[in-house]
């Protein structure tokens, strides 16, 4: 008697996103992008008109679990876009806390945080320099905060001069 395994279909257009490679040194050159890692679940956000979907790494549907997030996408002017970033929500001293996020089954308040535009009005950009994507999505959420802010990064060889990003933006 055989074993069947089920396999998991990811909707689809489903873009993974990629994972990030633990290392004991910082990278440093002109060449290099630094960016906070928020302590939150990784997101995929994909608006096609007035239809949001909100995807973990291996492609579990969590729109449900963001309505600020899933609104604030729904407002934007953009036809569609895919945008990679973290799900964050922050306590009361505006640091992130990944227990917030984890053990909520839908919270008003849980913002994501942007760090890569993926496609935007049908055109996909994955082929575009990430600092061309980064400036786009930069002016593309400049004005739909709360749900979404734009991950700040620093080009170059400054890593130490990055710093969480607080609640209030500061």
């Amino acid at each position: 008697m055989g074993i069947m395994l089920r396999t998991r279909t990811l909707p689809a257009g489903f873009i993974a996103p990629c994972l990030p490679t633990k290392t004991d040194k910082l990278p440093s050159g002109s060449q290099w992008l630094h960016e906070i890692k928020h302590d939150g679940f990784r997101i995929i956000a994909c608006k096609n008109g007035a239809q949001v979907r909100l995807y973990s790494r291996p492609g579990n549907d969590l729109t449900h679990r963001f309505p600020l997030i899933v609104e604030t996408l729904v407002r934007m002017r953009s036809r569609s876009c895919i945008i990679n970033g973290e799900a964050v929500a922050c306590d009361e001293n505006g640091v992130a806390s990944f227990d917030l996020v984890r053990h909520q089954r839908a919270n008003e308040s849980i913002f994501l945080y942007a760090f890569d535009l993926i496609e935007l009005n049908g055109e996909d950009l994955r082929r575009d320099p990430l600092e061309v994507r980064k400036a786009t999505l930069a002016s593309i959420v400049a004005k739909d905060s709360p749900g979404i802010r734009f991950n700040e990064h620093i080009e170059g060889r400054r890593p130490d001069r990055l710093r969480p990003c607080l609640q209030d933006g500061s």
